[in-house]
């Protein structure tokens, strides 16, 4: 076993020897030779010293022999094979990886930039679709911060093409690779290609500089995006100081990322309308442009690394409905995404709390705001995921300030449909029965405010116009829950907190409507009295009713539970139709 290094490296020298006397015809050897080095690769076992011994020696050789030849027709000949081969052993240590950097060096001089990005390219994604080790990831990724300097011509183009496969690369590896100290060497490659691309912007002018600039800004944000999302946030904090570094020299400002205005510059720079290219390159950017902001917020560290100001970001969101508005569009894909840690999302809603309470410009009063409502719902969906799904009672907390803060943001005229949409797209009873009781919550405000019994609330008034929530519209949420659209009654005990809420919101607005001897919203017409009666309540009591009568008989702890909870059910619906009674009385 003792000679089997020498023997190896022997037989290594032998097909060396035959490649450098067959300069006519060496692709045999050529086989030969990569054959030798797949092997060699296949038989490396991780921390093994043994094997990083057998990768160095064997780099070594590979490395002695190109440097000691000058024929072009080997290079050519190797050129789409060898870097491929002998990338997986340059990631099996950091020596083996300082031989394969030289041999690639010495493939640029001899071949050029150029055929060597393609080469590399190439190589990265066959060995990615091939599957298994990614050891060799590193390498590449290292290769291709030495090649960009050595460009010549087409600056942009080439880069672009190289950069989408290495964003296609990260990510799948990452999705796939566990190993949290491989990830970290493989996005310090990935922050060291930032810098190459740098680099190369520095030797350039005009449009073509401009174009590569933006272009770096992308791929900072799709990396910023793809470091936060595979590390917990102490781990990440190396990179996002490095990655911040970027944006005052990409011209990107925390105030145009939160907005969104930076991120369409320069997208619409480098992407276009190449869909593709967005889908499978740069499909993060917009959560990579918020979460910078959002690590700004978390860190003065990293802000200071982006030369920002991030009161002054603040200052603006606050009293500007328009960018604010913009910028809850760009913080929904933090507060949307399965990815990102725990953590991050309760930065990102100490953010949106940090904004409120600016003022909002005279004319915003008149716009029409029908082109907002989306991207508005959007956030507010959002919001409801960390709502629903966090553990930290802190962040559900404040995730419902945040909720609550951003829907009194939005004009009354919308602030129903919007609240009407998150009601019809829950499939949470819970949280319709929050949304309803907001719903009441707004309704008492305009009441009080309609009688004049407040007169702080009198006073945004005056100053903020509002449209009336005392419509038609409120019953038809009421019907949404007690009579399904699928038909039939509600189902029990999943929809009991919702049909509790509605039932509540039903009984607030006849008793208001009684007592104030209005009918804004209709609830008091002798036909809706009858609706309310024949489809919704009825019914309601039937199923409520055999419910409560099957688990009175029962002894075990799930029958004295569902007595429990359907306790308060039964004591409104009982009183929703004594008033109803009382009010189809008073009209005959």
């Amino acid at each position: 076993m003792a000679d089997q290094p020498d023997q190896s490296s022997a037989v290594l020298q032998q097909i060396l020897t035959s490649l450098s006397q067959s300069a006519d015809q060496p692709q045999s050897s050529v086989s030969e030779l990569i054959d030798f080095l797949n092997s060699t690769s296949g038989q490396s076992v991780p921390d093994n010293e043994d094997s990083e011994a057998t990768a160095f020696r064997t780099l070594t050789q590979v490395h002695q022999f190109i440097s000691s030849q000058s024929d072009q027709a080997i290079f050519d000949q190797l050129l789409f094979e060898l870097p491929k081969a002998v990338s997986e052993l340059g990631g099996v240590s950091e020596r083996c990886l300082d031989v394969f950097e030289s041999i690639i060096d010495r493939f640029v001089s001899m071949c050029g930039a150029r055929d060597m990005l393609s080469v590399l390219g190439e190589a990265l994604a066959y060995l990615t679709m091939k599957g298994g080790d990614y050891g060799y990831v590193v390498p590449l990724f290292s290769a291709f911060s030495r090649v960009f300097p050595c460009l010549k011509r087409r600056h942009f183009e080439q880069v672009k093409e190289a950069t989408g496969i290495i964003l296609k690369v990260l990510k799948t590896v990452s999705l796939e690779l566990e190993d949290e100290a491989e990830l970290q060497k493989m996005f310090d490659r990935a922050v060291g290609i930032a810098n190459s691309i740098h680099a190369v912007c520095l030797k350039l002018e005009g449009g073509v500089y401009e174009k590569l600039c933006a272009l770096l800004g992308l791929y900072v944000l799709e990396i910023m995006a793809l470091v936060s999302m595979n590390f917990e946030v102490l781990s990440s904090q190396p990179f996002v100081l490095q990655l911040s570094s970027f944006f005052p020299f990409c011209g990107l400002s925390y105030l145009g990322l939160i907005t969104g205005s930076d991120v369409d510059k320069i997208s619409g720079i480098v992407i276009g309308d190449d869909e593709d290219l967005y889908v499978d390159c740069f499909s993060d950017i917009k959560c990579g442009a918020s979460v910078s902001v959002i690590w700004g917020h978390a860190s003065i560290e990293v802000a200071t690394a982006a030369d920002e100001d991030l009161t002054a970001v603040k200052v603006e969101l606050q009293n500007n409905q328009t960018k604010r508005w913009q910028a809850f569009g760009m913080l929904k894909h933090i507060l949307a995404s399965v990815n990102l840690p725990w953590e991050v999302k309760k930065h990102a809603i100490d953010f949106l709390l940090s904004i409120r309470g600016g003022n909002i410009s005279p004319c915003d009063k008149h716009s029409d705001f029908s082109s907002d409502m989306p991207g508005l719902l959007a956030i507010l969906q959002a919001v409801q995921m960390v709502i629903m799904y966090t553990s930290d009672t802190e962040l559900r907390k404040n995730a419902f300030d945040a909720f609550k803060w951003i829907l009194a943001d939005i004009p009354t005229s919308h602030r129903f449909n919007i609240l009407k949409a998150l009601i019809t797209k829950s499939d949470s009873s819970s949280m319709i029965a929050i949304l309803l009781d907001i719903v009441k919550g707004e309704m008492h405000k305009e009441s009080c405010e309609r009688m004049g019994n407040d007169e702080a609330l009198q006073e945004e008034n005056n100053a903020h116009p509002r449209s009336s929530l005392w419509t038609a519209n409120v019953l038809e949420l009421v019907e949404l829950i007690l009579r399904p659209p699928k038909g039939g009654p509600p189902s029990f005990p999943e929809h009991t907190d919702s049909v509790l809420a509605a039932l509540n919101l039903y009984r607030y607005v006849l008793i208001a409507e009684s007592r104030g001897k209005t009918n804004y919203t209709g609830v008091v017409s002798r036909s809706n009295l009858q609706k309310a009666y024949n489809e919704w309540l009825l019914p309601l009591r039937t199923l409520v009713t055999g419910i409560v009568a099957k688990n009175k008989n029962e002894n075990d702890e799930l029958a004295v539970d569902t007595l429990c909870t359907f306790n308060p059910v039964e004591l409104v619906l009982y009183r929703c139709i004594e008033l109803v009674e009382e009010k189809l009385k008073e009209s005959t």
